[in-house]
């Protein structure tokens, strides 16, 4: 039988994924498949403005959304389909987004960059390179005051660590002992130009000693390295002992936007980390434990090939929003 998580609300959704290792499998799959997709709808006038997708780094997505907990708020950058898909949102509230069709997550308005579901935590997708950093620090500064054991986390790339933005909310943040942590997606590339040639060190967590915080390097290709360090960076903090910086090694395989075809990367860079595929990894291992076979596997990706199909379906079948609708939930002074 076929998946039926497209059905659930995010919530029973982010809790499958929390309690079923093979359910994890078929998230980072499900991620997967809807970012080909998404290129496909883009290719063929379906999208309108830019996207930006995530193949390669649905590790560092699913292993976030298993540590944490629906209540911790998230921001995340404009790349955000797949951290959207394994917190919870369903393929059909991210295509509908992204389509800007009114069965998207906030009904069409906020399109591909900013996702939203603030019932599994998710706070709206940050189109500025790393806006959301100091926003995190703000969460954490709430659930401090308000005495909760909520953590802020951020979501960012390798290119957001030379912006102010980054050295002020890592400095608050310690200084206040806040909880949150702060998490890097090093994909090597800042849009189109590679770390190499922004930033003078090989390690962004090398950073952290700055603040007097632990910077932790994490193997982003490896999910459950990935839980396991987002999961002791978020006890830390739960028990009052300030904020992490944790650098996911990762890669993207596609473009950083649309039609960019990636022609800047050095001859064989994406193949090598090909090699490593997050998906692949993972799917190896639940074999490997008697969780899947071979089988199981080309099932999982037939099954959830389909149901996206499906989702694409009704979203291209829905309606836009009205121009109206953008004044909604505007209020004047």
């Amino acid at each position: 039988m076929g998946d039926v998580s497209d059905l659930m609300d995010p919530l029973e959704r982010r809790a499958a994924v929390r309690n079923n290792r093979v359910e994890r499998y078929r998230r980072m799959v499900e991620i997967r498949l809807v970012e080909d997709r998404v290129l496909e709808l883009y290719a063929e006038g379906h999208i309108f403005g830019s996207t930006h997708t995530c193949q390669g780094q649905e590790a560092v997505s699913m292993g976030l959304a298993t540590a944490a907990r629906p209540s911790d708020p998230i921001m995340c950058t404009y790349r955000g389909h797949g951290l959207a898909l394994a917190s919870g949102m369903t393929p059909e509230a991210v295509l509908g987004e992204i389509l800007n069709k009114t069965l998207g997550a906030i009904q069409g308005l906020g399109g591909s960059m900013h996702l939203c579901d603030l019932s599994v935590g998710l706070f709206p997708t940050f189109a500025i390179v790393g806006a959301g950093i100091p926003v995190a620090a703000g969460a954490g500064l709430a659930a401090q005051v308000l005495g909760r054991d909520d953590v802020g986390i951020a979501c960012f790339g390798d290119g957001a660590v030379n912006i102010g933005a980054f050295h002020e909310g890592l400095n608050l943040a310690s200084v206040w002992k806040l909880p949150v942590v702060f998490v890097c997606e090093n994909n090597l590339y800042g849009e189109y130009t590679r770390i190499d040639h922004t930033t003078p060190i090989d390690d962004i967590a090398s950073r952290a000693d700055a603040y007097g915080m632990p910077g932790i390097i994490v193997d982003g290709q490896d999910v459950d390295v990935v839980e396991a360090a987002v999961s002791s960076a978020l006890d830390k903090a739960r028990a009052g002992g300030g904020p992490t910086l944790l650098e996911m090694k990762t890669y993207r395989y596609a473009g950083h936007s649309r039609g960019d075809a990636g022609t800047y990367r050095p001859v064989g860079e994406l193949e090598d980390w090909q090699r490593r595929d997050p998906v692949t990894i993972f799917g190896q291992r639940l074999i490997d434990e008697g969780l899947l076979t071979d089988s199981t596997v080309e099932d999982i990706e037939r099954e959830t090939a389909s149901e996206i199909e499906q989702a694409v379906e009704r979203v291209l079948a829905a309606p836009r929003p009205g121009i109206e609708e953008m004044f909604r939930h505007v209020v004047a002074p």
